[in-house]
């Protein structure tokens, strides 16, 4: 039973609700269940506020039973919301709480696992095989390069990955299961009973969004910014298509200033093709709440070869300057008054040239990426 306490969107868990005659009444009003309804309940609440639901001890029966019953409580509540961003957040909890559980579990369990999640995996003395279409369907988003797919092993079509990037491919697949398979229809008793708790979920999700207007940064000097990032920004801003690279290089851009990721949710729902909950994914694991690992922008060579250089100024000309954040860096210190930084673009240089002076503007903008 403990297996399905800790998994519990796998088959088995659901027989094992069947097996003990549990009807959907007695589980939203009888106290015996009042445990397993708060920890429904929690399960959203820790999605919600912290992003991923929290691991629990289970050695007990007593506790594994409302663990289990828990998951499908959890899931009338989101559904009672209807609201795509709260289920999107949800599945992504329930996701993240799946991918630390596996890295601790055996080869059999782990294959069990993946099996219901629609996953060949073999084991193998080094590792893990899963089909090339599996791997690119779940790392998709993954810009870092030991992810993609040119440098992994590759053997008549399946890849061969560690426990922690097998881990990664299922975390996908179940945000992928949860979020087709919700909002379920919802009956009178489901709502009379998490209604409230529903639509509480939702307010706390919508004032996520507005934290802030769209177009106000804050502290952020967005006056600062480099051409290529003002661009992309306005097209955003304006509800034009951004291109996969445009919205890479703009999320990485906007967090490593100081943006947070809520902030450029915000951004990225004025886009015509928002998707709540692959933008919240994506968003999610460039800013590294998810991967770990927070991702800076692109260098300008970089941006160049994606096509979403826009409009280079003098200032981009300049030898030294490789780098979105070098340029963002040194415009805040001429904005300061501070004399290494260069002047406005907007303001022509002497002679059309470079300044004398550009090795000295270049060693004090060469930090920019650590510091920015």
């Amino acid at each position: 039973m403990k297996f399905y306490a800790k998994y519990p969107f796998l088959e088995g868990a659901e027989e094992l609700v069947k097996e003990r005659n549990i009807d959907l009444d007695k589980l939203l009003t009888d106290i015996a269940y009042e445990p397993a309804r708060v920890r429904g309940k929690d399960r959203v609440t820790e999605a919600v506020e912290k992003g991923v639901v929290e691991d629990r001890p289970l050695a007990k029966e007593v506790d594994q039973v409302p663990e289990i019953l828990s998951y499908p409580i959890a899931r009338m509540i989101v559904s009672s919301s209807g609201d795509r961003y709260l289920i999107s957040r949800y599945a992504l909890g329930e996701a993240m709480l799946l991918e630390s559980r596996l890295l601790y579990e055996s080869d059999e369990d782990i294959g069990i696992i993946a099996n219901e999640l629609g996953v060949d995996v073999q084991k193998t003395e080094k590792g893990y095989l899963v089909h090339f279409t599996t791997y690119l369907a779940a790392t998709s988003s993954i810009r870092a390069k030991e992810w993609k797919l040119v440098n992994q092993e590759i053997f008549g079509g399946d890849v061969r990955i560690s426990k922690e990037k097998l881990a990664r491919v299922l975390r996908q697949k179940l945000f992928d299961k949860i979020t087709s398979e919700l909002p379920r229809k919802v009956t009178d008793g489901i709502i009379e009973t998490f209604g409230e708790d529903a639509k509480g979920f939702s307010s706390k999700m919508e004032a996520k969004r507005k934290e802030y207007a769209a177009g106000e940064l804050g502290p952020i000097d967005d006056a600062s910014f480099p051409p290529c990032m003002r661009t992309i920004l306005t097209m955003m801003r304006a509800g034009e298509n951004v291109s996969h690279s445009g919205r890479f290089a703009i999320t990485s851009f906007l967090h490593t200033i100081g943006m947070s990721g809520d902030k450029i949710m915000e951004l990225f729902s004025t886009a015509p093709d928002f998707d709540p909950s692959k933008s919240e994914y994506q968003v999610r694991h460039i800013v590294g709440e998810i991967s770990g690992t927070e991702y800076t922008p692109p260098e300008c060579s970089t941006m160049k070869s994606y096509g979403i250089c826009y409009n280079p100024d003098q200032l981009c000309q300049r030898e030294w300057m490789t780098h979105p954040l070098k340029y963002y860096k040194n415009q805040k210190k001429y904005r300061r008054g501070d004399s290494k930084g260069a002047p406005h673009p907007e303001k022509p240089l002497k002679g059309g040239g470079v300044r004398g002076d550009d090795k000295n503007d270049e060693k004090d903008v060469e930090d920019a990426d650590a510091e920015s």
